[in-house]
This record gives structure tokens, C-alpha cells and sequence, in this order.
């Protein structure tokens, strides 16, 4: 094995380390909490922990580090999950472990990034990838490159307006991603059902309880209204849904089918992706190679 990639994904609640091949095959790979609640570095420096006993003494030839938010060389906006992230100097902290170079991005679009290259998007110009977990955003990749935007912020659907009474970012506020994402659906959910309960217990649960079912087809109406205007904008050949809800992918892909066969002149293929469970972690490795 003379090459090695290293990639690792910080997420809100774990980090997942690996470490791959040729061509992106993963040979090992880890797992641990962000335990947010003690800070951002304290997460890197445990992360590099666990990245050089996953190499067991090997050096990687590059690595790859993708994070929520828009990963500047001074900080990272867009992401406050957890105290801190947003004033760490990412790529910096890395590069100081490693001598192979370092290459840093967002998460869903380097995930967006894997499936173009080896998973569901393959052969599909142009395409989006759609990540429905904790939070919601879009990749969209055309002639094999993500879209990036000015700011790097393309894709950010989260903050899309919902009507014209919705304040949106200046005001602190996500509307879609306040009504569609997982940690805002648990909350609107655990507020109507009177008990804690988790978006994809939610939809689990919307199998047998009319109430639960009334919210899951009003969170998947609104993100297919939205997901339909995002298809009329960019013609897209293929949509892959994938991210933390994706367990529940037999409800919420007939809802997204149905409404872009509808409203889309053209609608594009809405698939599962690919690496439902680990896309960011090989959108890290896709970014290192």
C-alpha cells in the first residue's frame, strides 16, 4: 500500500476518521464524539489522536478535512454547533500534524463531491446532492466541480425564505431548515406530541400515528416546494438524497418524486445516495484526491 489518504469529518456530534487507498476505498476507518460541550480544539487535537493511531506510524501522501460551515484560512462560518468552531484556523491546526498537504471544505458539498465521483451522481451534468440531517443544505456539481459560490455559501438552502413574512439571516433565523431539518423538526415535533422526540423517531413513528404522519407530510411538502423551484433554476439530470435522515428515504423520496414530477418541466431522477452513512468522510478523501 504505497499511498494513503487520509480524511477526516467533523461533524456537530462525532467525528469520523479513515483512511483510503486507490481510488477512495476505505481500508479503516473510526469514530468519536465531538463532546461539543468542551470546545472546539479540544475536538482536533483528539481527532489527530485518533488520525495517527489510525495510520498505525504510515504518513499520508494527502489529507482531506471537511467541517460544517464555510471553512475560511482564519475561521468558519455558518457553523455553531460547537463553542469555538467558528474561530479556529482549521487547515493551520492540520498542517501542523502533517506533512502531506492539507486540503479543507464543507461538508455536504464534499460529500456532493463523492457521489459525483463514485457514487449515485456518477455520469449525471448537471446534479445536486440533497443532505437532510441535523441541519439541510444542497451540493450542486456541474461538469464535475461543486459549486462554490462568491462565498462559498452556494447550496446553503437552509436559509431560504418560505414567504415573504420570514425574516431569514440577518435575524439570526434558517427558515427551511427551522421547519425541514432534523434538529428543527425534532423540536416542533416533541413540542406537538408533548415528549422528546427525534426526527427520525418522528418519522417512525408517523407509520402508525396520525398526528405524527400530518408533520412529517407538512415538513416533506415544504422541502419539496422548495427542492421543485431548485430543479425549475438548474435543470438537473439527477438529485441524490442522502445525510442523517436518509433511514427514512422510503417516505421521503416518493413525496420528492411526486411533487418535481408535477412542477418541474423536466424533472430530474431523485435517488438514494450512495454513502447514505459515511459521504462527508469520503467527500474529505474525494477533496485530498
Amino acid at each position: 500500500m504505497s499511498e494513503l489518504v487520509l480524511g477526516v469529518d467533523f461533524g456537530g456530534t462525532k467525528v469520523a476518521i479513515g483512511v483510503a487507498g486507490e481510488a477512495g476505498t476505505l481500508v479503516s476507518q473510526t469514530r468519536l464524539d465531538t463532546e461539543a460541550e468542551l470546545g472546539a480544539e479540544q475536538v482536533v487535537s483528539r481527532a489527530l489522536a485518533a488520525a495517527r493511531d489510525l495510520l498505525g506510524g504510515r504518513e499520508p501522501t494527502a489529507v482531506g478535512v471537511v467541517s460544517p460551515g464555510i471553512v475560511l484560512p482564519d475561521k468558519i462560518l455558518l457553523a455553531p454547533n460547537v463553542p469555538g468552531w467558528g474561530s479556529l484556523r482549521l487547515r493551520e491546526l492540520v498542517a501542523a500534524e502533517f506533512s502531506a498537504p492539507v486540503t479543507v471544505g464543507t461538508d455536504v458539498k464534499a460529500a456532493g463531491l463523492a457521489e459525483s465521483r463514485w457514487g449515485a451522481l456518477a455520469g449525471a451534468d448537471p446534479a445536486v446532492f440533497l443532505s437532510l440531517g441535523t441541519g439541510v443544505a444542497a451540493a450542486i456539481i456541474v461538469g464535475g466541480k461543486v459549486l462554490t459560490g462568491a462565498n462559498g455559501a452556494a447550496g446553503e438552502i437552509g436559509y431560504n425564505l418560505r414567504d415573504g413574512g420570514d425574516e431569514g439571516f440577518a435575524a439570526g433565523m434558517a427558515p427551511l431548515e427551522q421547519v425541514v431539518g432534523g434538529r428543527g423538526l425534532g423540536l416542533f415535533a416533541s413540542e406537538v406530541l408533548g415528549r422528546p422526540v427525534t426526527a427520525a423517531e418522528l418519522f417512525a413513528l408517523a407509520r402508525r400515528d396520525p398526528t405524527a404522519k400530518g408533520l412529517v407530510s407538512g415538513a416533506l411538502e415544504e422541502l419539496s416546494v422548495q427542492l421543485a423551484n431548485l430543479a425549475i433554476t438548474l435543470d438537473p439530470r439527477r438529485i441524490a438524497v442522502g445525510g442523517g435522515l436518509a433511514g427514512s428515504n422510503d417516505v421521503i423520496l416518493p413525496a420528492l418524486r411526486e411533487r418535481l414530477a408535477r412542477a418541474v418541466p423536466f424533472p430530474p431522477e431523485v435517488v438514494p445516495a450512495r454513502f447514505a452513512d459515511d459521504g462527508a468522510l469520503r467527500g474529505a478523501i474525494a477533496l485530498a484526491g
